[in-house]
């Protein structure tokens, strides 16, 4: 039996067709589109805190910068678009952006400092894909947040435990820095940042002993 090979899109036409009225979310990887998972009330429990205490932290400094619903990243050389979990957006730099005004859609690093990715079933993705993406376009922090310990054994241990990747650009590669219990985060985005890797789990109703 002859398996139909998957519709290869542009980004054009990703961007044209998606969303479209069905109420499913979709990503674009290499050209061919993805339909993500519907993500559970404890990812969203994350994401709704994590996107909470980021958007103070950076009000609290007065720096120029938002999180919005929904935007997509682009690697510019690749047929893909991601829509990350949370996505800090530097605003003052979206007038550079050449696909912003009609398919908000950024591309380039200087517009994202941060990005999240809360790691659901299709935790490869996240781990592999997004993670050499996001490193090529020179995203300067993306954190990788195993709340619920699928990732594999290379990335989180054995036995696996919840973690939370912060991946930091070093010269053009991500150093990571993992973190579990009650160590608290460094970001160098935001290096004052008072929060435990714990109180994130607990927003997603995860408990671990330290």
């Amino acid at each position: 039996m002859t398996q139909a090979l998957p519709k290869i899109f542009t980004f054009e036409e990703f961007a044209a067709k998606y969303p479209d009225k069905s109420g499913k979310h979709y990503e674009l990887h290499d050209g061919e589109v993805v339909e993500m998972p519907q993500p559970t009330g404890d990812h969203e429990e994350i994401v709704t805190f994590l996107a909470t205490k980021i958007t103070l932290e950076y009000s609290r400094l007065s720096l120029p910068y938002g999180i919005p619903k929904t935007v997509l990243v682009k690697p510019p050389q690749r047929e893909s678009a991601y829509s990350p979990d949370v996505l800090l957006l530097n605003r003052p730099n979206l007038v550079n952006e050449p696909l912003w005004k009609q398919k908000s859609t950024v591309i380039q690093a200087a517009s994202i400092p941060l990005v999240v990715e809360v790691v659901s079933t299709n935790w490869r993705d996240d781990y592999h894909k997004k993670y050499a993406d996001y490193e090529e376009m020179g995203i300067p922090e993306y954190w990788i947040v195993d709340y619920a310990a699928l990732g594999g054994r290379e990335f989180i241990g054995k036995p696996k435990q919840p973690t939370i990747l912060v991946c930091c650009l070093d010269e053009g590669e991500y150093q990571i820095n993992k973190f579990r219990g009650d160590e608290r985060i460094q970001s160098l985005v935001f290096p004052d940042l008072n929060l435990t890797a714990q109180q994130i789990f607990e927003a997603g109703g995860t408990i671990v002993n330290s």
